[in-house]
């Protein structure tokens, strides 16, 4: 049974720093693409970051670039998001991705909220 489980997120003030995570059970996680995207109401799912199947190279959306990390602990099946200097724009779901060719697995989202 393929389990994708985010944790980490929560209320924080502008210019704070969050560390979500996603532990991957049910799948061969180190043949995996792993990506974080995000959602607030209204809008589409974006992509934020990837970490690329052998964790050799990431991707991240211009407007988090400097500011978040994504990273990947392939023994452990987990991937992580480091989010710094966090901004009111950076508020919304975030949801981890497990994709291989035409296969894409997903959590269930983890709420971010950015507020004074």
């Amino acid at each position: 049974q393929v389990q994708l489980v985010e944790s980490g997120g929560g209320l924080v003030q502008p210019g704070g720093s969050l560390r979500l995570s996603c532990a991957a059970s049910g799948f061969t996680f180190s043949l995996y693409t792993m990506n974080w995207y995000r959602q607030t109401p209204g809008e589409e799912r974006k992509l934020v970051a990837a970490t690329i199947s052998g964790g050799g190279s990431t991707n991240y959306a211009d407007s988090v670039k400097g500011r978040f990390t994504i990273s990947r602990d392939n023994a452990k099946g987990t991937v992580y998001l480091q989010m710094n200097n966090l901004k009111p724009e950076d508020t919304a779901v975030y949801y981890c991705n497990a994709c291989f060719s035409s296969i894409n697995y997903w959590g269930q989202g983890t709420q971010v909220t950015v507020s004074s």
